[in-house]
């Protein structure tokens, strides 16, 4: 099913990374590349398919860089591209965000 976006650049925005997974999968590549396995297990509780989805949904959107090598067993590396660096400062608001209010959150 296409994206399907109105004039508004905020539900564009939240179109791309506007789950749990995919920020957190963010998260992991703004520190280094990672392989699949690496990714998996840094994020507890996602499964192997919903892992595999979001990959697959910030690759064709153009934040995300898949790259197989030639080897068996297969290797397969993710990366951030330009476009996606550029969300590094959404992620670190959050942070900040969460930062500050969630000492609230666990009294």
């Amino acid at each position: 099913m296409a994206k399907v976006y109105t004039s508004c650049p905020v539900e564009y925005t939240a179109s791309i990374i506007g789950n749990r997974w995919k920020i957190l999968i963010l998260r992991e590549l703004y520190n280094d590349t990672k392989r699949f396995n690496e990714l998996n297990r840094a994020l507890v509780g996602i499964s192997q398919k919903v892992l595999t989805e979001n990959l697959r949904e910030l690759e064709k959107d153009g934040i995300i860089n898949r790259k197989v090598y030639p080897v068996v067993p297969p290797k397969v590396e993710y990366s951030l591209t330009d476009k996606g660096e550029e969300l590094k400062g959404i992620i670190d608001l959050m942070k900040t965000f969460g930062e500050k209010y969630k000492e609230n959150k666990d009294e």
